[in-house]
């Protein structure tokens, strides 16, 4: 999240990246590198959604990341 300054009226203005780093989405959403490294695989039993480019660098879209926690929510007395 980052903070811009909005020269016409002069409010502060919350943006947030669409696209969140590994390091970022641990410190936005506390999900570790090597949780996520986990959720990434194949046979995941809950595969978190993800982009790789360049066959290396990854990438969390933040609006998948908010659908995908939506659709794992667990209520009231279920594991």
């Amino acid at each position: 999240m980052s903070f811009n300054l909005d020269n016409a009226k002069g409010e502060a203005i919350i943006t947030q990246k669409n696209w969140l780093s590994p390091v970022e989405l641990e410190a936005e959403y506390g999900f570790s590198k090597s949780w996520q490294a986990k959720a990434r695989m194949k046979n995941s039993t809950c595969p978190i959604p993800f982009a790789k480019i360049g066959g290396k660098q990854i990438f969390y879209d933040r609006v998948e990341i908010e659908e995908w926690l939506a659709a794992h929510k667990v209520t009231g007395g279920q594991s």
